[in-house]
Protein backbone atom coordinates (compact mmCIF):
# COMPACT_ATOMS: atom_id res chain seq x y z
CA UNK A 1 0.00 0.00 0.00
CA UNK A 2 3.02 2.19 1.00
CA UNK A 3 4.94 1.37 -2.45
CA UNK A 4 1.37 2.21 -3.92
CA UNK A 5 1.24 5.66 -2.53
CA UNK A 6 4.75 6.64 -2.75
CA UNK A 7 4.25 5.80 -6.72
CA UNK A 8 1.34 7.86 -7.03
CA UNK A 9 3.28 10.73 -5.34
CA UNK A 10 6.13 10.50 -7.60
CA UNK A 11 3.43 10.41 -10.82
CA UNK A 12 1.97 13.80 -9.37
CA UNK A 13 5.06 15.57 -8.74
CA UNK A 14 6.49 14.22 -12.50
CA UNK A 15 3.39 15.40 -13.97
CA UNK A 16 3.86 18.87 -12.07
CA UNK A 17 7.38 19.33 -13.29
CA UNK A 18 6.11 18.61 -16.25
CA UNK A 19 3.24 21.24 -16.56
CA UNK A 20 5.72 23.42 -14.83
CA UNK A 21 8.45 23.47 -17.34
CA UNK A 22 5.44 23.60 -20.05
CA UNK A 23 4.52 26.75 -18.98
CA UNK A 24 8.21 27.97 -18.72
CA UNK A 25 8.71 27.59 -21.67
CA UNK A 26 5.60 28.78 -23.04
CA UNK A 27 6.25 32.22 -20.98
CA UNK A 28 9.51 31.96 -22.80
CA UNK A 29 8.31 31.87 -25.98
CA UNK A 30 5.61 34.15 -25.12
CA UNK A 31 8.62 36.66 -24.10
CA UNK A 32 10.41 35.89 -27.48
CA UNK A 33 7.19 37.02 -29.37
CA UNK A 34 6.93 40.21 -27.69
CA UNK A 35 8.99 43.17 -29.57
CA UNK A 36 11.09 45.10 -27.95
CA UNK A 37 10.09 48.93 -28.12
CA UNK A 38 12.65 51.44 -28.18
CA UNK A 39 12.06 55.20 -27.38
CA UNK A 40 14.38 57.80 -29.36
CA UNK A 41 14.14 60.89 -28.16
CA UNK A 42 15.82 63.99 -29.34
CA UNK A 43 15.97 67.02 -27.22
CA UNK A 44 14.86 70.41 -28.68
CA UNK A 45 13.85 69.86 -32.40
CA UNK A 46 11.18 70.92 -34.74
CA UNK A 47 10.06 69.66 -37.84
CA UNK A 48 14.06 70.33 -39.58
CA UNK A 49 14.88 67.08 -41.03
CA UNK A 50 14.93 67.05 -44.98
CA UNK A 51 12.58 64.50 -45.27
CA UNK A 52 10.41 67.04 -43.10
CA UNK A 53 11.07 69.68 -45.99
CA UNK A 54 14.17 71.17 -44.61
CA UNK A 55 16.59 70.89 -47.96
CA UNK A 56 19.81 72.54 -46.40
CA UNK A 57 19.99 69.68 -43.54
CA UNK A 58 21.12 66.19 -44.31
CA UNK A 59 19.75 63.67 -42.33
CA UNK A 60 19.98 60.33 -44.59
CA UNK A 61 19.45 58.04 -41.55
CA UNK A 62 16.16 59.62 -40.54
CA UNK A 63 14.96 60.35 -44.07
CA UNK A 64 15.68 56.77 -44.39
CA UNK A 65 13.64 55.79 -41.13
CA UNK A 66 11.28 57.64 -41.96
CA UNK A 67 10.76 56.11 -45.59
CA UNK A 68 10.47 52.44 -44.18
CA UNK A 69 8.15 53.44 -41.68
CA UNK A 70 5.24 56.17 -40.84
CA UNK A 71 6.04 59.72 -40.83
CA UNK A 72 3.49 61.90 -38.75
CA UNK A 73 3.00 64.79 -39.97
CA UNK A 74 0.85 66.98 -36.87
CA UNK A 75 2.92 65.78 -33.82
CA UNK A 76 2.87 68.01 -30.78
CA UNK A 77 4.38 68.17 -26.68
CA UNK A 78 2.14 69.15 -24.09
CA UNK A 79 4.99 71.98 -23.34
CA UNK A 80 7.39 73.56 -24.91
CA UNK A 81 10.16 72.37 -21.94
CA UNK A 82 11.49 69.46 -20.86
CA UNK A 83 10.86 68.40 -17.19
CA UNK A 84 7.03 69.08 -17.77
CA UNK A 85 6.93 67.71 -21.48
CA UNK A 86 8.68 64.63 -20.55
CA UNK A 87 6.43 63.73 -17.27
CA UNK A 88 3.49 64.07 -19.22
CA UNK A 89 4.96 61.81 -22.50
CA UNK A 90 6.24 59.27 -19.89
CA UNK A 91 2.52 59.18 -18.16
CA UNK A 92 0.25 59.39 -20.75
CA UNK A 93 -1.07 62.25 -19.11
CA UNK A 94 -0.95 66.36 -19.01
CA UNK A 95 1.56 67.83 -16.45
CA UNK A 96 -1.50 70.12 -15.50
CA UNK A 97 -3.33 67.27 -14.44
CA UNK A 98 -0.68 65.40 -12.16
CA UNK A 99 0.84 68.67 -10.87
CA UNK A 100 3.96 68.26 -12.59
CA UNK A 101 3.32 71.64 -14.79
CA UNK A 102 5.77 74.18 -13.44
CA UNK A 103 9.29 73.06 -14.66
CA UNK A 104 11.32 71.45 -12.47
CA UNK A 105 9.06 72.15 -9.47
CA UNK A 106 9.53 69.02 -7.95
CA UNK A 107 13.16 68.04 -8.11
CA UNK A 108 13.64 67.13 -4.91
CA UNK A 109 10.86 67.86 -2.64
CA UNK A 110 8.97 64.72 -2.26
CA UNK A 111 6.33 65.24 -4.77
CA UNK A 112 4.59 61.94 -5.86
CA UNK A 113 2.30 60.96 -8.91
CA UNK A 114 -0.86 60.30 -7.67
CA UNK A 115 -1.51 56.96 -6.85
CA UNK A 116 -3.18 55.35 -9.21
CA UNK A 117 -0.59 56.96 -11.81
CA UNK A 118 2.35 54.85 -13.08
CA UNK A 119 5.20 55.47 -15.62
CA UNK A 120 5.27 53.75 -18.76
CA UNK A 121 8.35 51.79 -17.97
CA UNK A 122 6.19 50.48 -14.99
CA UNK A 123 3.59 48.99 -16.49
CA UNK A 124 6.36 47.29 -19.15
CA UNK A 125 8.21 45.55 -16.59
CA UNK A 126 4.63 43.61 -14.83
CA UNK A 127 4.66 42.34 -18.85
CA UNK A 128 8.33 40.63 -18.37
CA UNK A 129 9.96 44.12 -20.00
CA UNK A 130 13.54 45.05 -18.95
CA UNK A 131 13.35 48.74 -18.71
CA UNK A 132 16.67 50.43 -20.24
CA UNK A 133 17.68 54.38 -19.65
CA UNK A 134 20.40 54.35 -22.59
CA UNK A 135 22.97 57.00 -23.71
CA UNK A 136 25.22 59.63 -22.18
CA UNK A 137 22.80 61.89 -21.62
CA UNK A 138 20.98 60.03 -18.54
CA UNK A 139 18.00 62.45 -18.48
CA UNK A 140 14.76 61.80 -17.73
CA UNK A 141 14.36 65.32 -16.14
CA UNK A 142 10.43 64.07 -14.45
CA UNK A 143 8.99 66.52 -12.84
CA UNK A 144 8.07 64.37 -9.85
CA UNK A 145 9.42 61.94 -7.42
CA UNK A 146 9.50 57.82 -8.02
CA UNK A 147 8.62 55.09 -5.18
CA UNK A 148 10.70 52.80 -7.50
CA UNK A 149 13.27 52.78 -9.95
CA UNK A 150 11.64 53.64 -13.45
CA UNK A 151 15.23 51.50 -15.06
CA UNK A 152 16.18 48.00 -14.47
CA UNK A 153 19.71 49.25 -15.95
CA UNK A 154 21.08 52.40 -17.15
CA UNK A 155 24.50 53.92 -18.57
CA UNK A 156 25.50 56.66 -16.22
CA UNK A 157 25.91 59.87 -17.15
CA UNK A 158 28.96 60.97 -19.03
CA UNK A 159 30.72 64.17 -19.00
CA UNK A 160 32.07 65.83 -22.53
CA UNK A 161 32.77 69.20 -23.49
CA UNK A 162 29.73 71.22 -25.60
CA UNK A 163 28.86 73.68 -22.98
CA UNK A 164 25.17 74.02 -21.61
CA UNK A 165 24.88 70.26 -22.15
CA UNK A 166 27.28 67.88 -22.76
CA UNK A 167 27.86 65.71 -25.99
CA UNK A 168 29.88 62.57 -26.83
CA UNK A 169 31.44 61.81 -29.31
CA UNK A 170 29.64 60.31 -32.59
CA UNK A 171 31.12 57.12 -32.81
CA UNK A 172 30.49 56.35 -29.31
CA UNK A 173 28.93 52.96 -29.25
CA UNK A 174 26.25 52.73 -26.89
CA UNK A 175 25.80 48.82 -26.82
CA UNK A 176 29.50 48.42 -25.50
CA UNK A 177 28.01 51.22 -22.23
CA UNK A 178 26.70 49.39 -18.99
CA UNK A 179 23.01 49.33 -19.68
CA UNK A 180 23.14 47.46 -22.91
CA UNK A 181 26.00 44.88 -20.85
CA UNK A 182 23.71 44.88 -18.00
CA UNK A 183 20.75 43.21 -20.34
CA UNK A 184 22.94 40.54 -22.23
CA UNK A 185 24.38 39.07 -18.81
CA UNK A 186 21.22 39.30 -16.72
CA UNK A 187 18.15 39.54 -19.23
CA UNK A 188 19.13 38.51 -22.15
CA UNK A 189 16.04 37.05 -23.68
CA UNK A 190 13.57 38.97 -22.38
CA UNK A 191 12.09 41.77 -24.47
CA UNK A 192 13.36 45.25 -23.58
CA UNK A 193 12.22 48.54 -23.10
CA UNK A 194 14.93 51.31 -23.89
CA UNK A 195 14.97 55.02 -23.71
CA UNK A 196 17.63 56.78 -25.63
CA UNK A 197 18.22 60.41 -25.34
CA UNK A 198 19.75 62.34 -27.69
CA UNK A 199 20.83 65.44 -26.36
CA UNK A 200 22.44 67.31 -29.19
CA UNK A 201 20.06 70.17 -30.10
CA UNK A 202 20.02 71.11 -26.77
CA UNK A 203 22.28 74.09 -26.94
CA UNK A 204 25.21 74.31 -27.29
CA UNK A 205 25.26 73.48 -30.65
CA UNK A 206 27.87 71.73 -32.57
CA UNK A 207 29.51 72.08 -35.98
CA UNK A 208 29.23 69.41 -38.64
CA UNK A 209 32.73 70.21 -40.20
CA UNK A 210 32.01 67.60 -42.85
CA UNK A 211 29.28 68.93 -44.44
CA UNK A 212 28.81 72.66 -43.23
CA UNK A 213 25.64 74.13 -44.11
CA UNK A 214 26.04 77.81 -45.83
CA UNK A 215 24.08 80.19 -43.77
CA UNK A 216 22.92 82.15 -46.44
CA UNK A 217 20.99 79.23 -47.88
CA UNK A 218 18.90 78.73 -45.35
CA UNK A 219 15.36 79.84 -44.42
CA UNK A 220 14.39 81.73 -41.38
CA UNK A 221 10.97 82.16 -40.25
CA UNK A 222 10.01 85.36 -40.60
CA UNK A 223 9.08 86.26 -36.87
CA UNK A 224 13.21 86.53 -36.53
CA UNK A 225 15.96 88.88 -38.45
CA UNK A 226 17.00 87.84 -41.41
CA UNK A 227 20.77 89.11 -40.32
CA UNK A 228 24.16 87.26 -40.16
CA UNK A 229 23.69 85.99 -36.86
CA UNK A 230 20.56 84.70 -36.89
CA UNK A 231 21.50 82.38 -40.27
CA UNK A 232 24.82 82.10 -38.45
CA UNK A 233 22.73 80.36 -35.59
CA UNK A 234 20.45 78.48 -37.27
CA UNK A 235 22.62 77.12 -39.60
CA UNK A 236 24.64 75.84 -36.46
CA UNK A 237 21.12 74.29 -35.11
CA UNK A 238 20.81 72.41 -38.41
CA UNK A 239 24.66 71.40 -38.38
CA UNK A 240 23.68 70.00 -34.68
CA UNK A 241 20.88 67.74 -36.46
CA UNK A 242 22.72 66.34 -38.66
CA UNK A 243 25.62 65.10 -36.04
CA UNK A 244 22.32 63.52 -34.52
CA UNK A 245 21.45 61.57 -37.50
CA UNK A 246 24.64 60.60 -37.58
CA UNK A 247 24.06 58.70 -34.38
CA UNK A 248 21.50 57.55 -35.11
CA UNK A 249 23.01 55.41 -38.03
CA UNK A 250 25.65 54.11 -35.94
CA UNK A 251 23.09 53.20 -33.29
CA UNK A 252 21.08 51.51 -35.91
CA UNK A 253 24.08 49.61 -37.57
CA UNK A 254 24.93 48.63 -33.87
CA UNK A 255 21.67 47.26 -33.21
CA UNK A 256 21.74 45.73 -36.86
CA UNK A 257 24.58 43.80 -36.02
CA UNK A 258 23.37 42.58 -32.19
CA UNK A 259 20.58 40.89 -34.36
CA UNK A 260 18.01 42.83 -32.35
CA UNK A 261 16.17 44.98 -34.86
CA UNK A 262 14.05 42.49 -36.78
CA UNK A 263 12.37 41.89 -33.39
CA UNK A 264 11.74 45.74 -32.81
CA UNK A 265 9.65 48.47 -32.92
CA UNK A 266 10.97 51.89 -32.34
CA UNK A 267 9.58 55.39 -31.59
CA UNK A 268 11.95 58.30 -32.94
CA UNK A 269 10.24 61.78 -31.50
CA UNK A 270 11.81 65.46 -30.15
CA UNK A 271 10.70 66.24 -26.56
CA UNK A 272 9.99 69.73 -27.69
CA UNK A 273 10.91 72.32 -30.43
CA UNK A 274 13.89 73.95 -31.29
CA UNK A 275 15.73 76.01 -29.19
CA UNK A 276 15.17 79.26 -30.20
CA UNK A 277 13.82 82.84 -28.90
CA UNK A 278 10.28 82.85 -29.61
CA UNK A 279 9.57 78.65 -30.07
CA UNK A 280 11.08 76.38 -27.05
CA UNK A 281 9.24 77.55 -23.81
CA UNK A 282 6.22 78.78 -26.05
CA UNK A 283 3.07 77.97 -27.07
CA UNK A 284 3.41 78.57 -31.46
CA UNK A 285 4.28 75.29 -33.52
CA UNK A 286 8.17 76.25 -33.38
CA UNK A 287 7.76 75.00 -29.73
CA UNK A 288 5.69 72.35 -29.60
CA UNK A 289 5.57 70.61 -33.22
CA UNK A 290 8.29 67.84 -33.46
CA UNK A 291 8.89 64.89 -35.64
CA UNK A 292 7.33 62.02 -34.88
CA UNK A 293 8.37 58.32 -36.77
CA UNK A 294 7.34 55.11 -36.20
CA UNK A 295 9.65 52.09 -37.50
CA UNK A 296 9.98 48.55 -36.84
CA UNK A 297 8.39 45.34 -36.69
CA UNK A 298 4.70 45.30 -38.54
CA UNK A 299 5.13 48.57 -39.90
CA UNK A 300 4.39 48.89 -43.46
CA UNK A 301 6.92 51.28 -45.16
CA UNK A 302 5.88 54.04 -46.79
CA UNK A 303 3.50 55.62 -45.07
CA UNK A 304 2.83 59.51 -44.16
CA UNK A 305 0.13 60.54 -41.42
CA UNK A 306 -1.36 63.69 -41.25
CA UNK A 307 -3.10 63.29 -38.62
CA UNK A 308 -3.24 64.63 -35.46
CA UNK A 309 -1.20 63.33 -32.23
CA UNK A 310 -0.17 64.71 -28.83
CA UNK A 311 3.13 62.86 -27.26
CA UNK A 312 1.05 61.72 -24.61
CA UNK A 313 -0.03 59.08 -27.21
CA UNK A 314 3.39 57.09 -27.52
CA UNK A 315 2.67 55.44 -23.93
CA UNK A 316 -0.94 54.34 -24.36
CA UNK A 317 0.22 53.41 -28.19
CA UNK A 318 3.48 51.89 -26.73
CA UNK A 319 0.69 49.60 -24.08
CA UNK A 320 -1.19 48.77 -26.90
CA UNK A 321 1.43 47.28 -29.10
CA UNK A 322 2.78 45.12 -27.00
CA UNK A 323 -0.58 44.04 -25.90
CA UNK A 324 -1.55 45.79 -22.35
CA UNK A 325 -4.51 46.96 -21.70
CA UNK A 326 -4.62 50.96 -21.51
CA UNK A 327 -5.93 52.07 -18.54
CA UNK A 328 -9.27 54.00 -18.49
CA UNK A 329 -7.66 57.14 -16.82
CA UNK A 330 -5.11 57.80 -19.22
CA UNK A 331 -5.15 60.67 -20.94
CA UNK A 332 -3.26 59.92 -24.16
CA UNK A 333 -4.76 58.31 -27.34
CA UNK A 334 -3.74 54.76 -29.27
CA UNK A 335 -2.57 55.96 -32.58
CA UNK A 336 -1.44 53.31 -34.42
CA UNK A 337 -3.04 49.78 -34.82
CA UNK A 338 -6.17 48.16 -34.50
CA UNK A 339 -7.17 50.21 -31.62
CA UNK A 340 -6.13 53.74 -32.71
CA UNK A 341 -8.58 56.80 -31.57
CA UNK A 342 -8.93 59.58 -33.85
CA UNK A 343 -7.73 63.05 -32.03
CA UNK A 344 -10.13 65.79 -32.73
CA UNK A 345 -7.50 68.12 -30.95
CA UNK A 346 -3.70 68.79 -28.94
CA UNK A 347 -4.10 70.66 -25.88
CA UNK A 348 -0.55 72.49 -24.45
CA UNK A 349 0.45 74.48 -21.20
CA UNK A 350 2.89 76.93 -20.26
CA UNK A 351 3.63 77.97 -16.75
CA UNK A 352 6.99 78.60 -14.94
CA UNK A 353 9.77 78.08 -16.75
CA UNK A 354 13.06 78.76 -14.53
CA UNK A 355 12.43 81.80 -13.15
CA UNK A 356 9.74 83.12 -15.73
CA UNK A 357 5.83 82.72 -13.64
CA UNK A 358 3.33 82.79 -16.78
CA UNK A 359 0.40 80.78 -17.25
CA UNK A 360 -0.78 80.12 -20.95
CA UNK A 361 -2.59 77.16 -22.41
CA UNK A 362 -3.31 76.50 -26.34
CA UNK A 363 -5.72 74.28 -27.94
CA UNK A 364 -5.25 73.18 -31.68
CA UNK A 365 -6.82 71.16 -34.76
CA UNK A 366 -5.23 70.43 -37.68
CA UNK A 367 -5.95 74.38 -39.22
CA UNK A 368 -6.17 76.67 -36.19
CA UNK A 369 -4.72 77.39 -33.25
CA UNK A 370 -6.09 79.27 -30.07
CA UNK A 371 -3.48 80.46 -27.28
CA UNK A 372 -5.07 81.95 -23.96
CA UNK A 373 -3.13 84.45 -22.01
CA UNK A 374 -3.97 84.44 -18.10
CA UNK A 375 -1.11 87.20 -17.63
CA UNK A 376 -1.93 89.36 -20.76
CA UNK A 377 -0.36 92.79 -18.77
CA UNK A 378 3.34 90.67 -19.31
CA UNK A 379 5.46 91.16 -21.70
CA UNK A 380 6.18 88.08 -24.09
CA UNK A 381 10.11 88.69 -23.17
CA UNK A 382 9.97 88.54 -19.70
CA UNK A 383 13.43 88.14 -18.53
CA UNK A 384 14.81 84.02 -18.47
CA UNK A 385 18.33 83.83 -17.77
CA UNK A 386 18.40 80.59 -19.99
CA UNK A 387 17.33 82.46 -23.27
CA UNK A 388 20.22 85.60 -22.17
CA UNK A 389 22.84 83.23 -21.70
CA UNK A 390 22.47 80.92 -24.68
CA UNK A 391 20.51 82.90 -27.49
CA UNK A 392 22.30 85.01 -29.41
CA UNK A 393 19.24 86.21 -31.42
CA UNK A 394 17.73 87.49 -28.50
CA UNK A 395 20.72 90.20 -27.67
CA UNK A 396 20.04 90.70 -31.98
CA UNK A 397 16.82 91.50 -31.68
CA UNK A 398 16.84 93.75 -28.34
CA UNK A 399 19.08 95.91 -30.25
CA UNK A 400 17.02 96.11 -33.30
CA UNK A 401 13.99 96.87 -31.36
CA UNK A 402 15.76 99.26 -29.87
CA UNK A 403 16.64 100.77 -33.07
CA UNK A 404 13.48 100.57 -34.65
CA UNK A 405 14.28 97.99 -37.00
CA UNK A 406 11.90 95.11 -36.56
CA UNK A 407 9.24 94.11 -39.13
CA UNK A 408 5.82 94.65 -37.40
CA UNK A 409 5.77 90.74 -37.10
CA UNK A 410 8.89 90.75 -35.50
CA UNK A 411 8.32 93.57 -32.87
CA UNK A 412 5.04 91.50 -31.61
CA UNK A 413 7.39 89.47 -29.62
CA UNK A 414 8.81 93.10 -27.50
CA UNK A 415 5.59 94.52 -27.15
CA UNK A 416 4.64 95.73 -23.27
CA UNK A 417 1.89 93.15 -22.91
CA UNK A 418 0.08 90.28 -24.94
CA UNK A 419 -3.32 89.82 -25.96
CA UNK A 420 -6.01 88.19 -24.05
CA UNK A 421 -6.71 85.80 -26.69
CA UNK A 422 -4.63 84.40 -29.55
CA UNK A 423 -5.87 82.69 -33.14
CA UNK A 424 -3.72 81.22 -36.00
CA UNK A 425 -5.11 80.16 -39.03
CA UNK A 426 -2.25 77.85 -39.29
CA UNK A 427 -2.73 76.65 -42.78
CA UNK A 428 -2.45 80.19 -44.09
CA UNK A 429 -0.20 81.31 -41.59
CA UNK A 430 2.11 78.82 -40.14
CA UNK A 431 4.39 81.18 -38.52
CA UNK A 432 1.42 82.42 -36.08
CA UNK A 433 1.78 85.69 -36.92
CA UNK A 434 -1.45 87.27 -37.62
CA UNK A 435 -3.74 86.66 -34.40
CA UNK A 436 -7.53 86.57 -36.04
CA UNK A 437 -8.83 86.87 -32.26
CA UNK A 438 -10.44 90.10 -33.28
CA UNK A 439 -11.30 89.44 -36.65
CA UNK A 440 -15.04 89.23 -36.60
CA UNK A 441 -14.82 86.11 -39.83
CA UNK A 442 -13.51 84.52 -37.02
CA UNK A 443 -15.79 85.05 -34.57
CA UNK A 444 -17.22 81.48 -34.43
CA UNK A 445 -14.08 79.53 -34.42
CA UNK A 446 -12.46 81.53 -31.73
CA UNK A 447 -15.66 80.82 -29.80
CA UNK A 448 -15.54 77.15 -30.66
CA UNK A 449 -11.55 77.02 -29.83
CA UNK A 450 -12.37 78.92 -26.78
CA UNK A 451 -14.99 76.49 -24.95
CA UNK A 452 -12.93 73.36 -26.27
CA UNK A 453 -10.40 75.08 -24.10
CA UNK A 454 -12.60 75.74 -21.38
CA UNK A 455 -13.98 72.15 -21.71
CA UNK A 456 -10.39 70.69 -21.52
CA UNK A 457 -9.97 72.14 -18.18
CA UNK A 458 -12.51 71.34 -16.24
CA UNK A 459 -12.03 67.57 -17.44
CA UNK A 460 -8.63 67.18 -16.58
CA UNK A 461 -8.46 69.57 -13.55
CA UNK A 462 -6.32 71.87 -14.64
CA UNK A 463 -3.99 71.93 -11.66
CA UNK A 464 -1.80 75.35 -13.29
CA UNK A 465 -4.73 77.28 -12.21
CA UNK A 466 -3.38 77.32 -8.73
CA UNK A 467 -1.22 79.67 -7.97
CA UNK A 468 2.61 78.58 -6.68
CA UNK A 469 3.42 79.65 -3.16
CA UNK A 470 5.50 83.05 -3.22
CA UNK A 471 8.62 81.07 -1.38
CA UNK A 472 8.82 78.55 -4.42
CA UNK A 473 8.68 81.55 -6.75
CA UNK A 474 11.13 83.25 -4.19
CA UNK A 475 13.51 80.44 -4.31
CA UNK A 476 13.83 80.13 -8.57
CA UNK A 477 13.86 83.90 -8.67
CA UNK A 478 17.05 83.96 -6.37
CA UNK A 479 18.50 80.81 -7.91
CA UNK A 480 18.45 81.86 -11.84
CA UNK A 481 19.53 85.41 -10.70
CA UNK A 482 23.12 83.88 -8.85
CA UNK A 483 23.53 81.54 -12.06
CA UNK A 484 23.12 84.49 -14.39
CA UNK A 485 25.44 86.39 -12.52
CA UNK A 486 27.65 83.90 -12.18
CA UNK A 487 27.55 82.93 -15.69
CA UNK A 488 28.19 86.09 -16.92
CA UNK A 489 31.45 86.91 -14.88
CA UNK A 490 32.82 83.73 -16.21
CA UNK A 491 32.15 85.04 -19.22
CA UNK A 492 34.00 88.73 -18.34
CA UNK A 493 31.06 89.88 -19.22
CA UNK A 494 28.86 92.48 -17.05
CA UNK A 495 25.23 91.24 -16.29
CA UNK A 496 24.23 95.24 -17.32
CA UNK A 497 25.85 94.73 -20.49
CA UNK A 498 24.08 96.43 -23.61
CA UNK A 499 22.39 94.17 -26.70
CA UNK A 500 25.05 95.79 -28.61
CA UNK A 501 28.18 94.82 -26.68
CA UNK A 502 26.77 91.98 -26.21
CA UNK A 503 26.39 91.25 -29.96
CA UNK A 504 30.22 91.65 -30.18
CA UNK A 505 30.21 88.46 -27.82
CA UNK A 506 28.02 86.46 -30.15
CA UNK A 507 29.57 87.38 -33.15
CA UNK A 508 32.91 86.06 -31.70
CA UNK A 509 31.25 82.95 -29.93
CA UNK A 510 29.67 81.57 -33.31
CA UNK A 511 32.77 81.93 -35.14
CA UNK A 512 34.45 80.36 -32.43
CA UNK A 513 31.83 77.47 -32.81
CA UNK A 514 32.17 77.06 -36.32
CA UNK A 515 30.04 79.43 -38.04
Amino acid sequence: MKSYKYALTALVLIFAAIINKADAQSASDSDSNKPNIIWLVLEDISLDLSVYGTPEVKTPNLDRLANEGIRYNHAYATAAVCSTARSAFFTGMHATSIGAQNHRSHLDDGYYLPKNIKMTSQFMREAGYVNLLMGPKQKTDFNFSTTINAFDAQDGEVKYSGGAYTHAPTDLKLLERPAWQTYIKKYSGQPFFAQINYSETHRTFIADKKNPIDPSKVKIPSYYPDHDITRRDWALYLETIQTVDQKVGNLFSELEKAGVLENTIVFIFGDHGRAMLRDKQWLYDGGLRVPLIVWGKGIESNQVNNELVSLIDVMPTTLDLVGLKVPDYVEGHIFLGKNKQKRDYIYAHKDRTDETDDRVRAVRNLRFKYIKNFYPEKPYNDFNAYKHLQYPVLALMESMHAKKLLTHEQALFFAPNRPQEELYDTFNDPDEVNNLALNKNYEEQLLTMRKELQRWQKATNDQGMIDETPEVKEYWDDFFKKHYLTQMRLRGLSPKITPDDYLIFWDKFLTEQGK
